[in-house]
């Protein structure tokens, strides 16, 4: 089990612990957590779980496969830091892991 941080684009944190194996919008979605919505349910098939990663942790989380890269482009306000929270998931090693969410997932 991993605390994840989840920061709101208003700055509202959350922090919560969420099981491994478990994606990181998985863990947004069953704690509630406002601006992750995963409409399509983890298929990695829309862009609804944009999260910005948290620079400290860019090299600790695996790098995007091409499935993720194509779906980005259709969130808005893409960044470097920019993943799909779907495609990331959860293990002790990231432990403190921070991700940002987007002022809009529309």
């Amino acid at each position: 089990m991993a605390k994840i941080i989840y920061i709101e684009h208003n700055g509202t944190r959350h922090e919560v612990e969420v099981k491994n194996g478990l994606s990181v919008m998985e863990g947004a979605v069953k704690n509630n957590i406002p601006g992750i919505d995963g409409d399509c349910g983890g298929a990695c098939a829309c862009a609804t779980c944009h999260v910005y990663v948290d620079d400290a942790w860019r090299d600790k989380v695996a790098a995007p496969e091409d499935l993720e890269t194509s779906m980005l482009e259709f969130a808005e306000s893409v960044e470097e830091s920019s993943r799909l929270s779907c495609q990331i998931v959860v293990s002790d090693a990231l432990d403190g892991l921070t991700v940002r969410m987007p002022e809009s997932q529309h």
